[in-house]
C-alpha cells in the first residue's frame, strides 16, 4: 500500500514514501479508499515527536481523509460505495487506505469536493464544540476569531455567522484578509496593528463575547483586555508556539472566564455527542451555511511541502493530500 512514513519524529524532512506499508485493520470498523487526506496541525507535531500520542515509527501521519468504503461491519451504518469523511485520531490517513470507526465517519455532503470532505471533520467538529458546546455562543453575539484565515479560523468565521453572531476577524496579511472576507467575517483587522483598540471601536467600548484562539503567544493578554463583561475566551490552540498565562486577576475584574477546548480527547468516548454535533453540521452544510475552503491541494508525495507550509504559517484555508 502506498503511503507517506515518519520514520524519525524529526520534522517534515522526515517524511518517506513507501510502496509496502502495512494494510490498515477494519475488521470491526469502516475501511476507506482514500482520495484525499487533511493536513492538521498535529500532523506537523506528530512529525517533530510532540504531539500528546507518539505512535512507534515508522507510522502513517494523516488524522482526516475523504474518500469511498470499500467495506463496513455489520451494522456501521455504512456500506460499500458510499462517500464519506472520517476522523483517524492522530495516525494512518496519509495512505491508499484507512479504517475508522462508525462513529467518527460521517457522510459526505453532496455539495463537497473530496478534497473540501477530507478537510472537514477536525476543523469544523473542533468549532462547533468550541463556540457551542464550551463557548455558549448565541444569536447576536460578537465573536473575535485569531488565525482566522487558516483552516480552524474560517470554520469557525462560519459557525459564528451559522449561529447569528457576528465574527471579528484578526490576520497578518492582505492575502489572509481576502480568505477571511470568503469566510464571512463583518471585519477583518491586522494582528500587528492595534487590533485591541479597533475591537473597542467596533464593539462601542464593550468588548467581544467569545474570543476564539487558536494562536496563543504573545496576543493573549490583550485577548483577556478584549472581553465583554462576561465574556469567554476559547483556548484551541498554540500555533505561534509559545503557551501562555493569565492574570487571573483579569479574569476577576470583569467576570471573564478562559475556557479550554479539548475536543478530541474529550469525545472520544461520547459518540452521543459527536453524532449531535455532526446533525447540525449536515444542516448548516445542506444550508450553504458551511464551506470548507481549500488552501492547497498537493499530492501525496507532497506532503513535507505542505506540512512545511503549515509551520512557516503560510497556509491559508485548508491544506489537503490527493490520492486519486
Amino acid at each position: 500500500m502506498r503511503a507517506l512514513q515518519v520514520h524519525e519524529p524529526t520534522g517534515p524532512g522526515a517524511l518517506r514514501l513507501t510502496d509496502d506499508a502495512p494494510e490498515p485493520n477494519a475488521s470491526d470498523g469502516v475501511l476507506i479508499d482514500v482520495e484525499a487526506a487533511g493536513v492538521a496541525f498535529p500532523d506537523l507535531l506528530l512529525s517533530k515527536g510532540l504531539y500528546q500520542i507518539k505512535p512507534e515509527p515508522p507510522f502513517i501521519p494523516g488524522t482526516e481523509v475523504a474518500g469511498t468504503v470499500l467495506e463496513a461491519a455489520a451494522g456501521s451504518g455504512f456500506a460499500a460505495g458510499d462517500r464519506v469523511m472520517a476522523l483517524l485520531f492522530a495516525v494512518g490517513g496519509w495512505a491508499e487506505r484507512a479504517a475508522s470507526a462508525p462513529w467518527a465517519t460521517f457522510e459526505l455532503p453532496e455539495s463537497f469536493s473530496v478534497e473540501q470532505g477530507a478537510g472537514f471533520v477536525m476543523n469544523y467538529h473542533t468549532s462547533h464544540f468550541g463556540l457551542i458546546h464550551r463557548g455558549r455562543l448565541a444569536q447576536g453575539e460578537t465573536v473575535l476569531v485569531h488565525g482566522a484565515a487558516g483552516g480552524v479560523g474560517t470554520a469557525a468565521i462560519q459557525i459564528a455567522k451559522a449561529t447569528g453572531a457576528r465574527a471579528i476577524a484578526v490576520v497578518s496579511s492582505d492575502e489572509k484578509e481576502a480568505v477571511a472576507r470568503q469566510a464571512g467575517a463583518d471585519e477583518v483587522l491586522r494582528s500587528d496593528g492595534e487590533w485591541l483598540a479597533r475591537v473597542k471601536q467596533l464593539t462601542g467600548g464593550r468588548g467581544v463575547d467569545v474570543v476564539y484562539d487558536p494562536v496563543g503567544g504573545d496576543r493573549f493578554t490583550d485577548s483577556v483586555r478584549a472581553l465583554a463583561p462576561e465574556g469567554r475566551l476559547l483556548v484551541i490552540g498554540f500555533t505561534e508556539g509559545q503557551i501562555p498565562s493569565v492574570a487571573v486577576n483579569r479574569l476577576l475584574l470583569k467576570n471573564v472566564a478562559v475556557v479550554g477546548v479539548g475536543w478530541g480527547a474529550f469525545v472520544f468516548d461520547k459518540p452521543g455527542l459527536v453524532a449531535e454535533i455532526a446533525a447540525d453540521l449536515e444542516r448548516m452544510a445542506h444550508e450553504g451555511l458551511v464551506v470548507p475552503i481549500v488552501g492547497g491541494s498537493y499530492p501525496l508525495e507532497d506532503g513535507a511541502q505542505a506540512l512545511h507550509e503549515l509551520e512557516q504559517r503560510r497556509a491559508t484555508g485548508k491544506l489537503v493530500l490527493t490520492l486519486r
